[in-house]
């Protein structure tokens, strides 16, 4: 994922985004331990998504300590207690590295691809550890590479197929949280939000793969005469918008057993807000 999922801050109570944190740095935590320390290279606010959303359809409480930093030990940081925080996200984060790796190697060319060549290599014991924990997650991954590598073969300027690997494998992601084998609302959630975050990655480089000549699904609809600003305001903002209503109305559907305020709080406004923090720094670059 992308790092695009995330809570909005101002709209959290104070514990609330303690926990929140708690999390991310749990996460930062366990995938060291369980997958090597470049595994950490994985860790985004989308997977710490991912973990409450598990631990969110589940009953019990989750304790949190305090402990020394495990990447600056001159501070401390919040923690779930052992056993607070879901293996299936960890995993998942491991193997999505990964796979992101070997696509930042075929798009570069041999030199610019040499520093993710020896971070593959360096991630290939951890990834082979995730994939053998949860071979189901590695299969949902092989699954959206080959996927994604012929929408891009094809040259799709269809967004709607583009975006579909990333939706379904999201969509399976999600299905995984599910105690109790109800999973129809959180395969539209993950599908939503898949959609989502593919239409926002590609507005994002846009750009930059016109530039440098790469596959981008938006590349078809525009040339050096498209304004941008307009483009984004008329095509892509109201796409994204459809893929939030979606989601949103796919959360209202699930059993959620707790952390609720935290999860809307991202659905609800982290995702617009997201939205737009990341189409404002386009429109700063531009300038």
């Amino acid at each position: 994922m992308f790092g695009f999922v995330k809570a909005y801050k101002p709209e959290l109570r104070v514990k609330e985004f303690d926990f929140y944190k708690a999390v991310y740095c749990s996460l930062c935590r366990d995938l060291g331990k369980k997958y090597g320390i470049v595994a950490r290279f994985s860790l985004s606010y989308d997977f710490t998504f991912l973990s409450l959303l598990h631990m969110s359809l589940t009953d019990g409480c989750t304790a949190i300590e305090r402990k020394r930093c495990v990447c600056n030990p001159l501070k401390k940081c919040n923690y779930l207690c052992s056993g607070g925080l879901p293996e299936m996200p960890t995993a998942a984060a491991a193997i999505m590295l990964y796979s992101k790796l070997n696509d930042n190697i075929a798009d570069e060319g041999f030199l610019k691809g040499l520093g993710y060549r020896l971070l593959r290599l360096l991630s290939r014991k951890g990834y082979k550890k995730a994939v053998a924990d949860f071979p189901k997650i590695g299969e949902v991954f092989t699954e959206y590479l080959k996927a994604q590598n012929k929408v891009e073969e094809n040259n799709t300027s269809d967004v709607d197929i583009a975006a579909e690997p990333t939706a379904k494998m999201l969509s399976e992601l999600f299905r995984l949280c599910a105690p109790n084998g109800e999973t129809r609302a959180l395969e539209r959630l993950g599908y939503s939000m898949g959609r989502w975050i593919y239409i926002l990655d590609a507005a994002v480089d846009l750009q930059k793969d016109i530039k440098k000549n790469r596959y981008n699904p938006f590349k078809a609809e525009v040339n050096d005469n498209t304004n941008l600003t307009e483009f984004f305001q008329n095509r892509i903002i109201p796409s994204l918008n459809i893929c939030i209503s979606e989601a949103e109305a796919a959360f209202d559907l699930l059993d959620i057993k707790k952390l609720k305020n935290i999860l809307g709080n991202i659905i609800y406004i982290g995702l617009e807000e997201s939205q737009k923090t990341e189409l404002s720094i386009i429109k700063e670059k531009r300038k």
